[in-house]
């Protein structure tokens, strides 16, 4: 069974390798492209984007695609669109995991916001110690508010994006857990974090740590994201696929 697993999640690389280990599936794993060195993949990898729906349309069949699992990261709204567009068009059954969001806890300080450019504005006028936990896109936003001193924590450097004056920048890849986010927290006597509403468990030990001090946390809310038959974790996913594999998959993507 062909299958095209759209990545850029702890769950594509999970999903990856267990289908890796099963010879009945012949996998491609298709990243965005945005980090400059992802980590090494058990699957055929290409990377980069389509070229809209129309690009997708003629990928999948090209390459004679048989399902198609969007595990995108739960901010990559636009690529589980064009997921859904492309599969409705040529009839490929489409499945997404759809990762829980993080919900406040008692003692959370959090302050939702929808973008990053929200996020900037919420953090006022007062110079503040600012934590951002988000892509190297992103960075250019906070260009707009260079009182505040910042640590940004990401996978790639950021590049020729424009940067806020005052800015640090520590390069790392997840998993992190909470006692080192505790230290980094202390270490750099930080006020505030400026956080996406990632979910998970990769990210979450920032947020506990920041529960134990009493720093607040901006939270970026997700944004709308199309999805296919609605699947909980990579296992859900195999699941799915054992069932194509000797019946009719649902065709109708769903949540559109």
């Amino acid at each position: 069974m062909r299958i095209l697993v759209l990545g850029g999640s702890t769950e594509s690389s999970d999903l990856s390798r267990r289908l890796a280990a099963d010879g009945r599936f012949e996998v491609v794993l298709s990243l965005a492209g945005r980090t400059r060195n992802p980590g090494a993949q058990p699957v055929p990898l290409r990377s980069g984007g389509f070229g809209g729906v129309d690009g997708l349309v003629a990928w999948l069949r090209e390459h004679r695609t048989e399902a198609v699992i969007d595990a995108t990261h739960p901010f990559a709204a636009r690529m589980s669109a064009h997921a859904v567009a492309a599969c409705r068009q040529l009839d490929v059954p489409l499945a997404s995991i759809d990762r829980p969001a993080w919900l406040r806890q008692p003692g959370d300080d959090w302050l939702g916001v929808a973008s990053a450019a929200e996020a900037v504005t919420a953090l006022g006028a007062v110079p503040r110690r600012v934590l951002l936990t988000m892509g190297r896109l992103e960075l250019g936003a906070f260009a707009a508010a260079p009182q505040h001193h910042y640590v940004a924590r990401m996978i790639d450097a950021p590049g020729d994006v424009a940067l806020p004056p005052d800015l640090r920048v520590l390069l790392a890849r997840g998993p992190f857990d909470e006692a080192a986010e505790a230290a980094l927290l202390d270490d750099e006597k930080i006020d505030v974090i400026v956080s996406k509403n990632s979910g998970g468990g990769a990210a979450y030990g920032k947020i506990v740590a920041a529960r134990q001090r009493g720093l607040r946390v901006i939270m970026i809310a997700r944004p709308h994201k199309p999805r296919g038959t609605l699947l909980a974790n990579p296992v859900d996913a195999m699941a799915w696929l054992e069932r194509g594999l000797h019946q009719n998959v649902s065709r109708s993507p769903r949540g559109v």
